[in-house]
């Protein structure tokens, strides 16, 4: 039922899977984009904290069609929150999935943005890292940074980022940290170098190692991470 009611979609719609216990968590988001470096260090971290599904995000906003498994089975593009379901555990909301609204529907983003970092409040959270890839010719990759902060920014550039100035960050992964900002929340953004359009599971793992030393965590991933949204 809840499938034919998603086709049917005229306004975005969460279906909550299990409400997680947390206690002031950090929401990190990593989403399809280049070379899927967000998406792949997102799903380091869920592997590492044992984070489970707990909620997905559909909306009319997303591209018009369905993903189809290797079951033959068919789903219409979505986000997915993950959470620990123990407070034992990191408290952590991540997001990923498997598609972005197109680039020129700038009405989609924002709405989508500002819909997520609603669903984030009410679940506690003031504190962002959003995640991404960022194209660079260097045979170093590095990790850069922004911030909504000079002390946040120079707080992760102690830890090993890079300040990534005087560019534009797209998509949600920088409109996130920016209408974040707007609301009184504060967030970082990290970007791992990579060359191309490619997944490119190195500049993924190499955002996870960052984002692990800021969060505190002493973790080591699980599984193998999927290649492809």
């Amino acid at each position: 039922m809840l499938l034919l009611a998603v086709f049917g979609l005229e306004k975005s719609y969460i279906h909550r899977i299990f409400d997680p216990e947390l206690d002031d968590p950090v929401f990190v988001e990593g989403l399809p984009g280049f070379g899927n470096v967000g998406k792949v260090a997102a799903q380091l971290l869920a592997q590492s904290i044992d984070a489970k599904l707990s909620a997905k995000y559909y909306s009319p906003f997303f591209p018009d069609y369905v993903n189809v498994d290797s079951n033959g089975i068919c789903s219409p593009p979505c986000y997915k929150f993950y959470a620990p379901k123990s407070k034992e555990k990191f408290s952590a909301i991540i997001l990923t999935g498997n598609s972005q609204p197109p680039v020129d529907n700038v009405v989609a983003h924002y709405s989508i943005c500002e819909e997520v970092l609603d669903f984030i409040e009410s679940l506690g959270c003031s504190f962002l890292v959003t995640i991404g890839g960022v194209p660079t010719p260097s045979e170093k990759k590095e990790v850069y940074v922004a911030a909504t902060s000079n002390a946040l920014a120079a707080e992760i550039m102690g830890k090993g980022g890079v300040i990534y100035g005087k560019g534009r960050i797209m998509g949600a992964t920088g409109l996130l940290l920016g209408l974040a900002k707007k609301r009184g929340l504060t967030g970082i953004c990290l970007l791992g170098g990579t060359e191309g359009l490619q997944p490119d599971k190195d500049a993924g793992f190499k955002v996870f190692q960052l984002l692990s030393k800021i969060l505190g965590l002493d973790v080591t991933p699980k599984v193998k991470t999927e290649g492809k949204g």
